[in-house]
């Protein structure tokens, strides 16, 4: 073995890491040999460097080598030798280096800490009934959170690094024996393939996962609830874990996951069915009613019921806008009042959506600016688009551009737009698994958990809408 400079290899690392503040070493003199450390301060637990790493070394008298540091020396962290190439890498990782002169060694020993969030029940799925742990922003406590709910040997976990100057760790995972090995392929493919400069979020590898990454509509599902993510494990879905994100990504995916709700799981089955008849109609709603309203305002009004057709004549007779710059003003408004509560601190938030709402709707409706049915009609489009939280911007794109179409060509460019954009959506395929199965095509096996669901006892085969191994689920 190369008796090494200490001091040398220090500096040179040193200068590697562009000799930035938090690259801290010490260097300990053991009789005729030298033992050094380099680390990162703002990433190391210092009380535990110096007692458990610096303080035991320094009072020991024997050889230091891996074989003595494990077994004799450091008991509480995982000790390893690694090469030249490994050192950085290692150090950005919270592990600290130890240099040892005699033995000309590299060691690596992990005593990494940083401060992380406590698993929590997530603000975009809450529960009534079931697990309240959601995912946080540490992808070891996210995989041990999936781990908790599989105790399989078949739980398989793929690492890879993705981002040029981010270097962040993304984990592949699924069953085997369940996921269809040439999905789990094709997504360890397209993974490997990205060039990025970082990846800070889960988002930032979603478009490279998505066949059509042009496209208006949803391709890869998302989910903060691992109880969520083990049940698609379970169908054979795989999923995409990403170091510093609460998202965990799942593919392949279907458009009936957005009908779908952790709470329908952990309740009785013919609500969970009313509710999910509720979460297709609020979609409906949300994007058909002000383009269906202005179409009958402008063109189709003597379809509308005689009371009904007297009232929305009262209501915008001497009106400045003409009923299509009136939904769009109307549209307009409550798009702006969601942005700012969104952006604006919790407390004042809810006060500018209360006035937002409440004052200026009402004082644009007595000042002769905008008509109640109007105000009602959006209003009621904007609160059911939160039925499917997850498309709210998916829907909000389609609820503007079906206004357009509904003011621009009444009911028949409705009916156009509709026909046309499923038989968009028939052409979508995400990973061998058709976008509106079970229902096109109609697989009536999978229609039990579809928009009406079955009782758990009734769904004994895993879906044949995706591609996996293993179809029987219960005997």
């Amino acid at each position: 073995m190369a008796i090494l400079n200490v001091e040398k290899e220090i500096e040179k690392y040193k200068q590697e890491l562009h000799n930035s503040f938090d690259v801290t070493s010490r260097i300990l003199i053991k009789g005729d040999d030298k033992v050094g450390f380099l680390y990162l301060k703002s990433f190391t637990d210092q009380q535990l460097f110096v007692e458990g790493i610096f303080a035991p070394i320094s009072q020991y008298n024997g050889d230091i080598d891996l074989e003595n540091l494990q077994d004799k020396v450091i008991k509480n962290s995982d000790v390893k030798e690694i090469k030249t190439d490994e050192i950085v890498e290692n150090i950005l990782k919270g592990g600290v280096i130890v240099f040892t002169e005699k033995k000309g060694l590299y060691l690596a020993i992990d005593i990494q800490f940083y401060p992380t969030r406590t698993p929590s029940e997530p603000p975009t799925s809450p529960v009534i009934q079931g697990p309240r742990e959601g995912f946080v922003e540490d992808i070891k406590t996210n995989i041990t959170l999936i781990r908790r709910r599989l105790y399989s040997k078949d739980l398989v976990f793929k690492e890879m690094k993705i981002g040029k100057y981010s270097n962040t760790q993304v984990v592949i995972a699924y069953l085997d024996g369940i996921a269809d090995k040439q999905v789990v392929k094709d997504i360890e493919k397209r993974l490997k393939n990205i060039d990025i400069d970082g990846v800070i979020d889960s988002y930032y590898i979603l478009s490279f996962l998505e066949n059509k990454p042009d496209s208006l509509f949803k391709q890869v599902g998302n989910t903060e609830k691992p109880d969520i993510v083990a049940g698609k494990m379970l169908e054979g879905r795989v999923a995409i874990i990403v170091d510093n994100s609460p998202i965990v990504l799942t593919l392949p995916f279907t458009l009936i996951e957005e009908m779908q709700s952790s709470n329908d799981y952990y309740t009785n089955h013919h609500y969970a069915s009313l509710v999910r008849v509720v979460r297709v109609l609020g979609i409906i709603i949300a994007i058909l009613a002000p383009g269906t309203y202005l179409a009958l305002q402008l063109f189709h009004y003597n379809i509308l019921p005689l009371n009904f057709l007297i009232t929305v004549a009262d209501t915008t007779q001497g009106l400045p806008f003409t009923p299509f710059l009136e939904m769009l003003f109307i549209t307009l408004l409550f798009q702006i009042l969601y942005e700012v509560s969104l952006r604006l601190p919790s407390y004042l938030g809810l006060a500018t959506s209360i006035v937002g709402a409440l004052i200026l709707g009402d004082t644009g409706v007595k000042a002769g600016l905008i008509s109640p049915p109007g105000v009602i009609v959006v209003a009621l489009a904007k609160i059911a688009l939160y039925t499917a939280p997850e498309q709210a911007s998916q829907i909000t794109v389609l609820q503007c551009l079906f206004l357009i179409i509904g003011g621009s060509l009444g009911l028949l460019g409705l009916v156009g737009a509709l026909i046309y954009f499923v038989n968009y959506l028939n052409t979508f395929d995400s990973y061998g698994t058709p976008y509106l199965a079970p229902y096109s095509p109609r697989i009536p096996q999978d229609l039990k958990d579809g928009i009406f669901k079955s009782p758990l006892t009734e769904m004994k085969t895993r879906p044949k809408s995706y591609n996996n191994k293993n179809k029987v689920r219960q005997k």
